[in-house]
C-alpha cells in the first residue's frame, strides 16, 4: 500500500466534489447497508451466526466501519488517521475468547471488502450519471476501501493477539493454581479441579518430570510422546520454567512403568532429556504422590549427574530414602564397603560384580551373564571385593547390598577419590 493511498490531492476538484458527494449519499443509507452486509457476511461465514452476541457484534462491525470510512471520505480525512471501532475490537476479543483463529477473524473484513466492491461500488452510476466522473469516484472509493481495510484488520488482528493472550495466560495461571493446590494435598474442589485442567483426577494417575540443559527442545512433544506410552494421548502438562516440564496422566488401569516397558519410550526421546516417572495411584491423592516421587527422582539424576534417558522412581526409590544427608550416606557408605568405596577402575570392577551376586541371590552364572564375562571372573572379583571390605559378602548382606546400590546411582558423590597407586 503506497503513503498515497486514500488521499485526495491529486484528484481533480469535480471529483473531490462529486466523491463527497456520494459518500454522504451512502451515510444516509449506512442501516440499509450494514444490515445487507450482516446477510451477505452470513451466507459466507457460518460462525458469523454461533451465537446473539457474534451477531450482534458482526452488524456493529459493519456498520460503524462503512459509517466511519464514508464519513472520513466525506470530510477528506486521510485513511492514515483510521481506528478501528470499539464495536470491532469487542468482535475481535469475542472471536478470540470463543476459540476461532485469527484466519476466521479475518476473514469477516475480506468478506466485508468484497461486499463494498460487489453491492455497493456497482450502484455508483446510479449516484454519479457522469461515467467519467463516476469511474473516478469508483476508483478512489475502491483504494480508499481497500486501505481502510487493511489498516483496520491489523489493528483488530492486534487486538484478538492480545485478548489471545491475555486468556490463555489467565487459563495457564489457573492450571497451575490448580495443580500446586492438587501437590499441597489441602482441600480441593476435584470437580472444579477437573474441569480447569481438562484432566480426569479418578482411577490412576502417573507423574512424569521432563528437564533439560538444551534451548532447543520442545518439551510439551516430550510431554506427550511419554503420555502416548503411559496410555493418555492428551496428557496434563505444565511447564516448570524454561527448561522443565511437569506431566500427569489418567487412566483406568496402572501402566507397566518397569525398565524394561520403558525401553522403546526412552528410545523416542532426545538424548539431551531425562524423565523420571512416579509410581502409579489412584485418585488426587495418587496426583500429588506420583508427582512427589517424580521430582524426588528427578534429584537423584542430577545429585548423580548421570542416568537412563527414562527412569522410573521405583529404581531410585532406596536411593532417595538414603541420601537425604549426603554426608551421612558417605559414611554409611564407607562404613559398609571399607576398600571398596573408592572411586577407582578395579574397585568398580569388584562392587558391580558383588552387586549382581547379591542382585542374582546368590547365582555366580546370572551375575556373569548380567556382567558379559566367565564365571570365574565372576568369583576371582567377588573374593578380591572380600578382602578390600574386610570382610566376607555374607555378612551384613542388606547393608552391603544398599551401600552398594547407592554407589550404583550416585557414583563418586558418595566414594572416596582413587588413590594414587603409582
Amino acid at each position: 500500500m503506497g503513503d498515497s493511498a486514500g488521499q485526495e490531492d491529486d484528484l481533480p476538484e469535480s471529483v473531490v466534489i462529486e466523491l463527497r458527494r456520494t459518500a454522504a449519499e451512502l451515510l444516509g443509507q449506512v442501516s440499509a447497508y450494514a444490515d445487507d452486509m450482516l446477510a451477505y457476511i452470513l451466507e459466507q461465514i457460518p460462525e458469523a451466526s454461533a451465537d446473539d452476541e457474534i451477531r450482534g457484534l458482526t452488524l456493529g462491525s459493519c456498520s460503524s466501519n462503512l459509517e466511519a470510512a464514508m464519513s472520513m471520505v466525506r470530510h477528506g480525512i486521510d485513511v492514515s488517521a483510521a481506528t478501528a471501532p470499539v464495536t470491532a475490537l469487542q468482535h475481535a476479543r469475542a472471536m478470540a475468547t470463543r476459540g476461532y483463529s485469527v484466519d476466521v477473524m479475518l476473514r469477516f473484513y475480506r468478506v466485508g471488502h468484497a461486499y463494498f466492491s460487489e453491492r455497493v461500488l456497482t450502484r455508483i452510476t446510479d449516484l454519479v450519471p457522469d461515467p467519467v466522473l463516476a469511474l473516478a469516484v469508483v476508483a478512489h472509493l475502491q483504494q480508499y476501501a481497500f486501505a481502510y481495510t487493511d489498516r483496520i484488520a491489523s489493528e483488530v488482528a492486534a487486538e484478538y493477539v492480545a485478548e489471545l493472550d491475555r486468556i490463555q495466560t489467565q487459563a495457564r495461571a489457573a492450571r497451575t493454581d490448580a495443580v500446586r493446590a492438587l501437590i499441597a494435598g489441602g482441600r480441593t474442589d476435584l470437580r472444579r479441579a477437573e474441569s480447569t485442567l481438562s484432566h480426569r483426577l479418578t482411577g490412576w494417575q502417573t507423574a512424569f518430570v521432563c528437564w533439560t540443559d538444551s534451548d532447543d527442545v520442545d518439551l510439551a512433544r516430550v510431554g506427550g510422546t511419554v503420555g502416548a506410552h503411559l496410555g493418555s494421548p492428551h496428557p496434563l502438562l505444565v511447564p516448570d520454567g524454561a527448561r522443565a516440564l511437569w506431566g500427569w496422566v489418567s487412566t483406568t488401569a496402572a501402566p507397566d512403568i518397569a525398565p524394561v516397558d520403558l525401553r522403546p519410550l526412552a528410545g523416542t526421546i532426545p538424548d539431551t532429556v531425562r524423565v523420571t516417572l512416579g509410581t502409579p495411584a489412584r485418585g488426587s491423592a495418587g496426583f500429588r504422590t506420583s508427582h512427589l516421587q517424580a521430582q524426588r527422582g528427578r534429584r537423584i539424576i542430577e545429585l548423580a549427574g548421570r542416568g537412563a534417558v527414562v527412569t522410573p522412581y521405583a529404581e531410585l526409590a532406596l536411593v532417595d530414602t538414603m541420601s537425604g544427608d549426603l554426608d551421612l550416606t558417605r559414611a554409611f557408605v564407607a562404613t559398609e564397603l571399607g576398600g571398596l568405596a573408592v572411586a577407582g577402575r578395579r574397585e568398580g570392577e569388584e562392587r558391580r560384580a558383588v552387586l549382581a551376586v547379591l542382585d542374582a541371590q546368590g547365582g555366580l552364572a546370572a551375575a556373569a551373564t548380567e556382567l558379559g564375562v566367565h564365571r570365574n571372573t565372576v568369583l576371582q572379583r567377588m573374593r578380591r571385593a572380600e578382602e578390600r571390605r574386610g570382610r566376607p559378602a555374607t555378612e551384613r548382606v542388606a547393608e552391603l547390598h544398599a551401600a552398594l546400590r547407592l554407589v550404583d546411582v550416585l557414583g563418586p558423590l558418595v566414594l572416596a577419590p582413587e588413590p594414587d597407586r603409582t
